[in-house]
């Protein structure tokens, strides 16, 4: 027998090397950026001895009184005058209280630590941001001026989740709902909150390197940007103009075009980059979530209970790319 009839056989791979060459590398670095972040945060503030005093200022900002009461009384008018009516234990809302229940255990001490992190690795490593004139300015016009700049950085952190393939992977759980609720604006994955935190921090550390913006004032910010997601016809009238309602941004969360009202708590990043759409109270409430299910929801008959769920969900922006 010849050379060229002998067939060589390269040794074959194991069934778990082709699952793992087709995970999403992407969401493992996203991941490992994040925990650098939270461990620089972490030894600056345990070495200061100030890590308790920080969380409890997160907690505070990000689990005020005034947002718990405004979700309570937001999903009793839900009761009264829903978009779209659904049943109190709705499998949407049981699994979105899920996502609650993880916001307040992992998320709000995860989005006060990359906050800390982003701030001190831009004034450790690029100072040159600070805009040290602004010590002079009056507190009316720097305060209102930093809020637009940072509600600015969060549009464009949204803006990214939806045109780069390894941010959306994480940004889709949120996008699965298709029973949006009130309790749907604490449906996202952890490491979403990655760059609109970090890239919210810079207007920030520019505008007000020697000041902090009052906590009643981010409060107050993440009241609004919760309310979006109510389940209600509420338009705002011409308020809705400025600031995010929640008929405004359920068209973002149509099934057919994700691609407008990407606006986080005003509308003017929209309407100057041409994606704002202004629904009117009349018009049908449309479908949301995603088209094909790309994401496992709890609305589909084989969906498991709602722990598992939540595992499944977690897991799925590095599970293998389709």
């Amino acid at each position: 027998m010849s050379a060229s009839q002998i067939e060589v056989h390269a040794p074959a791979r194991p069934q778990w090397w082709a699952q793992w060459r087709r995970l999403c590398l992407p969401s493992f670095v996203l991941a490992a950026v994040t925990a650098l972040i939270l461990w620089a945060a972490l030894a600056d503030l345990l070495q200061q001895g100030r890590l308790e005093t920080v969380l409890s200022a997160g907690w505070a900002e990000l689990a005020a009184p005034l947002l718990v009461a405004l979700v309570v009384v937001t999903g009793i008018c839900e009761r009264i005058w829903p978009a779209e009516p659904r049943p109190v234990l709705a499998r949407g809302h049981v699994q979105d209280a899920c996502y609650l229940a993880l916001h307040a255990i992992v998320v709000i001490p995860l989005m006060t630590l990359l906050s800390v992190g982003g701030a001190m690795l831009i004034g450790s490593h690029a100072r040159w941001i600070e805009l040290r004139s602004t010590e002079h300015w009056s507190g009316w016009l720097l305060v209102p001026l930093t809020i637009l700049a940072m509600d600015g950085a969060n549009w464009l952190a949204h803006y990214a989740d939806h045109r780069l393939d390894p941010l959306w992977r994480f940004h889709a759980l949120h996008h699965s709902q298709e029973e949006l609720s009130v309790l749907t604006s604490f449906r996202a994955h952890p490491l979403m909150h990655t760059t609109g935190f970090i890239l919210a921090t810079i207007p920030v550390v520019a505008l007000m390197p020697t000041r902090a913006i009052a906590p009643v004032l981010i409060t107050a910010y993440v009241c609004v940007g919760t309310l979006q997601h109510a389940n209600l016809r509420w338009t705002f009238g011409p308020l809705g103009r400025v600031i995010v309602s929640p008929v405004y941004h359920r068209l973002h969360h149509a099934t057919d075009n994700q691609a407008v009202n990407l606006g986080v708590v005003l509308t003017i990043w929209d309407i100057l980059a041409g994606y704002a759409r202004f629904p009117a109270r009349r018009d049908a409430v449309g479908r949301t979530g995603l088209d094909g299910r790309p994401v496992p929801v709890e609305q589909d008959a084989r969906s498991r209970p709602a722990l598992l769920l939540l595992a499944q969900q977690l897991a799925e922006p590095f599970g293998p790319q389709t």
